[in-house]
């Protein structure tokens, strides 16, 4: 199965960290002011999703989610979410760690981008994420 969206190890060494500090955690992958298209991250619950947010999957056991019009442009790439040295967004947690969240991207190959579209659009909203965590329980 195509994933939309990756961790490399360094994230989730960051993603573990922040979630032993701040308990389960939530990424939003939005593309507005502030710090740009880095993606956020919330201790989850203090983060509204929207009926418009897209849901990308889980990385390190953590909900990603991407603005509607956000995903309508990066819709042919898989998102890799990467830590490097420096000082993230003061809204997103990892800010005061010396590390911070990047995205990049890579374009998916022809055949990922035909599976993609035999499985659909992505799910929107909250609800989204309640699905993904019912799916993924022992």
């Amino acid at each position: 199965m195509v994933e939309r969206v990756t961790v490399t190890p360094a994230a989730t060494a960051l993603i573990e960290k922040m979630a032993a500090q701040h308990g389960p955690l939530l990424f939003h992958q939005s593309g507005g002011c502030c710090d740009g298209s880095a993606p956020m991250c919330y201790p989850r619950g203090e983060f509204r999703v929207g009926q418009r947010d897209v849901y990308l999957g889980l990385i390190a056991g953590v909900p990603v989610y991407i603005s509607g019009p956000q995903f309508e442009y990066w819709q042919h790439t898989q998102l890799i979410i990467d830590a490097v040295p420096g000082r993230g967004s003061g809204f997103s947690l990892e800010s005061p760690e010396g590390l911070r969240f990047l995205t990049r991207s890579r374009v998916y190959t022809e055949a990922e981008f035909e599976e993609l579209d035999r499985m659909g659009p992505p799910p929107r909203g909250p609800e989204a994420m309640q699905s993904a965590f019912a799916d993924n329980s022992p």
